[in-house]
């Protein structure tokens, strides 16, 4: 019992970052939470509605997403959306994934550029 909990805990430490770098590309057009989810979803990336609206929430917060309310059907949505400075952000972001990337899969084959 005491690895599968260090297993999860070390899975969500990993997930955490992963999971905004996940978000972000996806909100270069406006989405609603329950569209993001099941585009996230739908390319595999496994996250419950109760880790994304919070995320969404602390993303705005943050100045990176603007977020308008569509109130023309029967239920009102709230849509969210890269901003200017969400979208430098995530280009940086975006770069230093690529770089760790590589540098852990070098690590990973115990390959080195040294």
């Amino acid at each position: 019992m005491e690895e599968e909990q260090l297993m999860n805990n070390l899975l969500t430490e990993l997930n955490r970052g992963t999971l905004s770098l996940c978000v972000l590309s996806q909100l270069k057009t406006p989405q609603y939470g329950y569209s993001l989810l099941q585009i996230l979803k739908g390319k595999q990336i496994d996250i419950e509605a109760n880790t994304l609206y919070p995320l969404l929430r602390r993303l705005e917060t943050q100045g990176l997403l603007d977020s308008s309310w569509d109130t023309n059907e029967s239920r009102p949505r709230k849509f969210y959306q890269l901003n200017e400075k969400g979208k430098n952000l995530y280009a940086l972001l975006l770069s230093e994934w690529k770089e760790n990337t590589m540098h852990i899969s070098q690590l990973i084959r115990g390959n080195s550029n040294e």
